[in-house]
């Protein structure tokens, strides 16, 4: 078997569809997207679509070390992006070629089901109770809200009570084991940080994520002296070795790699074998579609160390499109009781409505995150 082409959607809200194709027909599908660089991303795709063309789909370690390493620059969000998609198509078709789901041919399963959360509240978060409420209401038993909008390096107690106050309320609708976790973004410099995470101490968070910059990783661990509340982060690390500080310098509980963004399915495995040795639990980050969703869940299926997993559906992100839009069967996520149980279908696990993704790519999207500024007209982080 031979790979004879690659093929790239542009769909809403914010989505880079991958199309691969080999010489008996098979289809193989991944998501290479940086949330508003879809075109950055796609112009990696086409440059590294050299390396891939007329290559057997099964040689996936193979194909990952020639895209990463033939090149003289390596790493970065945009190639690590372009290659993750890549990878996940390739997966796609080994599966569908041995009648197999991913998680069996990566050593089979741990698990029957995973639990996922739900977003509520958008960049500047709101009534927060009821959003919480009403996931409840329909099975979730965890939610994740952004902690706050932008902070400056010093900021008021007004603003460290608003944000306290919105999860209290969470806290007080739904009792003691329902999950909050609050996700601070990188929005957060560290003395702020360090308010805010004393204050939300008494609501036994699920976890903090992003609590500064994870170019701030010094802070992580002065932070963590800080508080019992578990840390999360990884969103905006790729690849095993962009993990490695992270791990061995022991500041985080939960690492969330983004399986679109670290270098795919089997990279991420390696990455949540190397947490396993450092007892550190993983919870992918999937903020994105149903391809980038289905690659998570194959991954958690089949690592111990996997906790939670996020997913997009109804997130504020989604707007023209949501997480089952582009599914032939829109049920193949099997929602119970707060959790996604796992299914046998090959590969993925999913069908991809090629012709609602074509329909949705002729008209595409120029998805941009905002660009927010304090008071006195700085930038601040998103």
């Amino acid at each position: 078997m031979k790979i004879v082409s690659l093929e790239l959607f542009k769909v809403a809200p914010r989505w880079l569809f991958l199309k691969t194709t080999a010489d008996d027909g098979t289809v193989g599908w991944g998501e290479p997207v940086i949330e508003g660089r879809a075109d950055t991303v796609a112009a990696a795709v086409k440059e590294l679509s050299p390396y891939v063309i007329g290559r057997d789909p099964a040689h996936i370690e193979d194909l990952f070390q020639v895209m990463y390493r033939a090149g003289f620059y390596r790493g970065g969000p945009v190639l690590t992006s372009a290659i993750s998609g890549i990878e996940q198509s390739l997966w796609d078709i080994r599966g569908k070629s041995l009648g197999l789901p991913v998680y069996d041919i990566l050593g089979g399963p741990v698990r029957e089901k995973i639990q996922v959360y739900c977003w509520i509240g958008g960049d500047r978060p709101d009534d927060t109770a009821a959003a919480a409420k009403e996931k409840a209401s329909q099975g979730y038993h965890a939610v994740k809200m952004n902690g706050t909008a932008e902070l400056d390096y010093i900021d008021t107690w007004a603003k460290v009570e608003a944000a306290v106050g919105r999860v209290a309320a969470i806290r007080d609708a739904l009792g003691k084991d329902f999950g909050i976790a609050v996700d601070f973004h990188g929005r957060v410099h560290q003395a702020m940080a360090r308010v805010l995470m004393k204050e939300l101490e008494p609501y036994h968070l699920m976890f903090i994520e992003e609590p500064v910059l994870i170019e701030n990783l010094e802070a992580f661990a002065e932070l963590r002296r800080h508080t019992s509340t578990p840390l999360a982060t990884g969103e905006r690390n790729f690849t095993r070795w962009g993990f490695k500080e992270i791990l061995t310098r022991g500041v985080a509980d939960i690492i969330q790699p983004d399986l679109c963004h670290a270098g795919g399915i089997l990279e991420v495995r390696k990455i949540a074998a190397m947490a396993e040795t450092f007892d550190v639990a993983v919870a992918p980050h999937c903020p994105l579609g149903p391809i980038a969703f289905a690659a998570s869940l194959q991954l958690d299926y089949g690592t111990p160390n996997a906790v939670i997993q996020e997913q997009s559906l109804g997130i504020h992100y989604n707007q023209g499109a949501d997480l089952l839009d582009y599914l032939v069967d829109r049920t193949v996520f099997d929602y119970k009781d707060g959790s996604v149980y796992r299914n046998a279908r090959p590969g993925l696990g999913i069908e991809i409505n090629e012709a609602k993704v074509k329909e949705a790519a002729a008209k595409g999207h120029e998805w941009k995150n905002p660009v927010w500024r304090t008071a006195d007209g700085v930038v601040a982080e998103w």
